[in-house]
């Protein structure tokens, strides 16, 4: 639209958004004012060029040192496909990453990544032994990081252990370099974000990178919220361009309309009261129909990840209804490929009874096994890995379906916060007659993890954790378990979320058939795409890649016809 093209948007729904509205519409980004400089190295601010605006330095989570010296001595030789036994994998941690080495196109991104990496602890290492703690330490985040985390987040096998899946290079690239100035893009229309606290986390999103929204600002009105951020801006920027573009509402997409060269040249459509439309587009047609996360039948019969009891029919999902995946099924049939559709990403923090987004990160509770299973009251799982990983512990040591317990620190969260069969604030003796699991076996868990958070010995516990930032207990001055103070208990289990396949997309985001040539006039983006994140996506990736080939699908339109 902001290139003079007029625009209109198909809404199958009464509402702009999609399942974006029911996510938590964060992403990861790095802002380079807010971290280590390699340049000026003590810097304790730093200024943000966008805006001009002077930001403290953000401080490292608790073992992302630990994180760093892994992939600091991640084998550089070609990436190793052999598996040995099939049966001795038995999660991610199975798969021993680091020693299997590196596809060649993310080489040159692992040897930079570790000359940031060996420069930052050159400058870290010191410090640590004069005595300053890791979380005195100014965060590392790069976008090398972000490219090679994307990358090695989403290296994953199937099922049966022999084939592998990983991200496509370009695309990955693209998307790590291109979402800070695609921020700013939308910045510049009006959306307002919260840029000096842009190095939090959320769940499975393996580093301390979020970027969070405030709301947006149209017509000199602010619009808080994740409605203002991402929708009414940008429609609004839509609407004001062209006094022509316009959306048509609770209306259906059907079927793509081919010319003679089997070029898109339209789309069929019906609206709510069933009539019939047809809409010609002279330059192109943009799919951003999303994934199909809701259809549980086509979820199923694709999969080739999860173990067939883990996968029931009656799997609950944070998605909307919506979320079927028409937009795939319509451009296969002009000749779309696919891939990845045997990978669908599962949610752990889905509520236990709706399986509806609970939100949430790891780094600040712990997940324990319920009553009834072997390891009732205790961890199981490092919470702050990825999310395939936390769904396959809670089917291990979870209970049926995989419920499981999350608890916190209930900060200031009271006991008015209850939500019955969800959420309890209570104290250890309250949470244990909840639970029905002896309070001294949870008591020991809380203190047990409290104490390697204390200690920086988080690798040290029976289950490791890889980063944390919050005590989960409560304690009196002489350090002793003060009992009656508040936990937070949450009952929870996984849901369907994102479905990590689609339609085979080039850096243009136009689709391509299944000789890899692009289908003239037809573009996609968003979650009906594949290939940036193979088996797993990252949390806080899928909003950071929406906005990116959103805007690259817009441009590449008005460009290339």
């Amino acid at each position: 639209a902001q290139n003079g093209a007029t625009v209109c948007i198909i809404e199958k729904e009464a509402e702009a958004g999609g399942n974006t509205l029911v996510s938590g519409c964060s992403f990861q980004a790095v802002l380079d004012c807010l971290v280590w400089d390699p340049k000026d190295p003590d810097a304790t601010t730093g200024v943000y060029e966008y805006t001009g605006e002077t930001y403290n330095k953000a401080k490292s989570d608790k073992g992302r040192l630990d994180t760093l010296r892994t992939i600091l001595n991640w084998s550089e030789e070609p990436f190793n496909e052999k598996v040995e036994d099939p049966a001795a994998i038995k999660s991610v941690d199975d798969y021993d990453l680091p020693n299997r080495g590196v596809h060649p196109e993310y080489l040159e991104t692992l040897r930079t990544l570790k000359q940031q990496i060996r420069a930052y602890l050159d400058w870290a290492e010191p410090k640590l032994k004069a005595g300053a703690k890791e979380t005195d330490l100014t965060l590392f985040s790069t976008v090398e990081l972000h490219i090679f985390q994307t990358y090695y987040g989403g290296l994953r096998l199937n099922n049966d252990k022999t084939k592998w899946i990983y991200s496509d290079y370009d695309l990955v690239h693209q998307l790590c370099t291109e979402i800070l100035p695609t921020k700013e893009w939308l910045m510049d229309q009006g959306s307002l974000f919260q840029n000096e606290s842009s190095t939090g986390t959320l769940i499975g999103c393996l580093w301390q990178r979020i970027n969070r929204f405030i709301g947006g600002k149209v017509n000199g009105e602010q619009i808080d919220g994740k409605w203002g951020a991402y929708f009414a801006v940008p429609l609004n920027t839509v609407l004001s361009a062209n006094n022509k573009n316009t959306i048509m509402y609770r209306t259906k997409a059907t079927e793509l309309i081919t010319d003679g060269n089997g070029r898109v040249t339209g789309v069929k459509a019906v609206k709510y009261d069933g009539t019939e439309v047809e809409i010609t587009a002279t330059k192109g047609v943009i799919l951003a129909t999303g994934g199909y996360a809701y259809n549980r039948e086509m979820v199923i019969e694709t999969n080739d990840y999860w173990d067939k009891d883990d996968l029931s029919p009656d799997i609950l999902s944070t998605n909307r209804p919506l979320a079927m995946g028409e937009g795939i099924i319509m451009a296969q049939k002009v000749g779309a490929a696919t891939k990845g559709m045997e990978f669908t990403q599962l949610m752990p923090l889905g509520w236990v009874d709706t399986g509806h987004l609970a939100g949430g990160t790891g780094e600040n509770v712990i997940y324990i096994s319920p009553a009834g299973t072997p390891n009732a009251g205790k961890r199981y799982v490092d919470e702050s890995a990825e999310r395939d990983v936390l769904c396959q512990g809670a089917f291990d040591f979870g209970g049926e379906k995989g419920l499981f317990v999350e608890i916190s620190n209930a900060g200031n969260r009271t006991k008015e916060n209850n939500v019955e069969g969800r959420l309890y604030i209570c104290t250890l003796e309250e949470a244990a007659e909840l639970l029905k699991i002896d309070a001294e076996t949870i008591k020991n868990t809380i203190v047990e993890y409290d104490n390697a958070v204390r200690n920086d010995t988080l690798e040290e516990l029976a289950v490791p954790k890889s980063a944390a930032t919050a005590l989960i207990g409560n304690y009196n001055e002489d350090g002793s378990f003060k009992e009656d103070g508040l936990l937070a208990v949450r009952y929870l289990r996984p849901s369907t979320h994102h479905t990590m396949g689609g339609l085979v997309v080039d850096t243009s985001r136009r689709v391509l058939d299944k000789d890899g040539k692009p289908i003239e006039g037809l573009y996609a983006a968003g979650e009906v795409t594949a290939g940036f994140f193979a088996g797993n996506r990252l949390g806080g990736n899928a909003v950071a890649e929406i906005i990116v080939s959103g805007r690259i699908a817009g441009e590449s339109v008005t460009k290339n016809n």
